[in-house]
């Protein structure tokens, strides 16, 4: 294998502590391919990534980069041996231009022999050469996700890099954005450049790569010739069983309004305008899904609907209570009033990673009965209270005692939206339900929340996965900086209209006034 292989990982272990992250992992990425790699979260590829970039040393094995056995002790190494590595979160300063942000750390190479000017040089002719056009004295701030992401694929061209890896790249794009990511990427390819893509989403493997490798508890699973297999079978490798990918569900019957919003707004301690006249309805028996890029004000907005902090401007109305500015709420009185929340960050909001799971079980609940006696906690009844609900909501393992922090992410989320749902509430908020969950917890999340719809619960889904909002709403609305650009009938939703909408080209086929 090693004639063809740009990168040979052979025999790579690593551990911290007792966690046995990478198992013995050997495998070959083709030179001038797109190599996916998929797995659960917890199934060791970004662990597996960091080694070939030598931001982790292996335990034992060998990394051998076109036939050559080579160490890895820090990234210098490795972009020294040509890898490039494109990270979630994007390493650009904002307040500096493009051409800056490229010689950052490069200021001693030999590109910059010449100055800014052969700098510059060399910038245009990547850019020209592999369809990269960004304006090199732009301010990085001002720049789209997409074009940011440009910069960063540029940075390491710029330093020689012949092998990239791209860990989660679509993130944070709009449909179109990653559309065109791909395009570059296939670009990039036919210019004999080595492709590494790290995504847990199986329509852009089957999209973009050539070759797949599964990686399941630390280990690979299974290799496949992208072209000769499917998304249903790549789920079911990275599980171990069959996963259902299309969720099923009857048609919704909306009902009465449970809470309406209106003309909500909120400007921040900087005097920043980040909610900007928001109005909507929730209704029972149905979910209502929010799309877009984050950071366009939907955690402003689940934190005013919550009663976490109250609305600059405007209000919002729930089983009678009026709240507004002058007339605050708070997440105890709206429990009391029949609404949940389930937090996009769970470990920050949603739980106390330090407590035990049958304390996560009843934490906002924890003074109503049955928990709660002569002010005093009920521990028996609480740990009951936890069993039962770790049984019906698949939580593993099913020990009340053992600390939330030892939980996976994915039995973490289901421990607190148990939590939530176990009160059968009126109105259901859930931010990001599956961030960071394995692909069979999100089977198991995406059916009850249908499940709550169906009891007449309301439900708001705010999520950056557009297949998710796609998949469990029956109306969208889409936010793009602070303001709801439209509403679209989940019948009649598309991923290109609803990018656009995401990326504030239009505001869709209805205006969002009247949401």
């Amino acid at each position: 294998m090693g004639a063809e292989a740009a990168i040979e990982l052979l025999g790579i272990d690593k551990s911290f502590g007792s966690v046995h992250a990478v198992r013995g992992v050997s495998l070959a990425i083709g030179k001038g391919a797109i190599t996916g790699i998929v797995g659960e979260n917890g199934a060791g590829k970004s662990t597996l990534m960091s080694i070939l970039y030598g931001l982790y040393r292996a335990d034992a094995g060998e990394i051998r980069i076109d036939g050559k056995a080579v160490r890895m002790d820090s990234p210098h190494d490795a972009i020294a041996h040509g890898i490039g590595m494109v990270h979630q979160h994007f390493m650009l300063v904002d307040t500096f231009t493009v051409l800056e942000n490229l010689i950052l750390g490069a200021e001693g190479g030999a590109l910059l022999a010449g100055g800014l000017a052969a700098a510059r040089a060399e910038l245009e002719r990547l850019a020209r050469e592999y369809g990269l056009s960004v304006d090199p004295d732009a301010k990085v701030a001002d720049l789209s996700v997409g074009e940011q992401q440009r910069v960063e694929i540029l940075k390491v061209l710029f330093r020689g890099a012949r092998i990239l890896i791209l860990d989660e790249p679509s993130a944070v794009l709009t449909p179109q954005e990653t559309d065109q990511l791909f395009r570059i990427l296939a670009t990039l390819r036919e210019r004999g450049v080595t492709i590494v893509l790290i995504t847990h989403k199986l329509r852009e493997i089957m999209a973009a790569t050539d070759q797949v490798y599964v990686m399941r508890q630390g280990a690979i699973v299974a290799d496949r010739c992208t072209a000769e297999t499917s998304p249903e079978e790549l789920a079911e490798l990275m599980v171990g069983r069959k996963v259902r990918l299309q969720l099923d569900k009857v048609v919704a019957r909306p009902g009465e309004v449970l809470l309406a919003a209106e003309h909500l707004s909120l400007v921040d301690r900087r005097g920043v305008r980040v909610l900007d006249d928001v109005s909507l309805e929730l209704r029972a028996g149905e979910v209502v899904g929010i799309a877009g890029v984050s950071g366009n004000g939907q955690t402003e907005l689940l934190q005013i609907l919550s009663g976490i902090r109250p609305p600059t401007g405007g209000s919002l109305t729930i089983c009678g209570r009026v709240v507004d500015g002058h007339h605050p709420s708070d997440p105890a009185e709206m429990r009391a009033l029949g609404l949940a929340h389930v937090p996009e960050d769970r470990l920050r909001q949603g739980m106390v990673a330090a407590f035990q799971a049958a304390e996560t079980a009843i934490l906002g609940y924890q003074a109503e009965p049955p928990f709660c006696r002569n002010y005093l906690i009920d521990a028996p009844a609480v740990g009951r209270h936890c069993a039962s609900l770790m049984e019906r909501f698949d939580v593993r393992p099913r020990t009340p005692g053992l600390l939330s922090s030892s939980f996976s992410g994915g039995n973490q989320q289901k421990l607190v939206l148990a939590r939530e749902m176990a009160r059968e509430p009126r109105v259901l908020l859930v931010g990001q339900p599956t961030r960071g969950v394995d692909i069979g917890a999100i089977e198991f999340i995406h059916r009850e929340l249908v499940k709550a719809r169906d009891r007449g619960c309301a439900v708001l889904v705010v999520s950056v996965e557009l297949d998710e909002i796609l998949a469990l709403s029956d109306r969208i609305l889409v936010m793009f900086a602070g303001r709801l650009m439209g509403e679209v009938a989940a019948a009649d939703a598309d991923e290109r209209t609803l990018g656009l909408m995401m990326a504030g080209a239009h505001g869709g086929p209805k205006a969002a006034a009247g949401a």
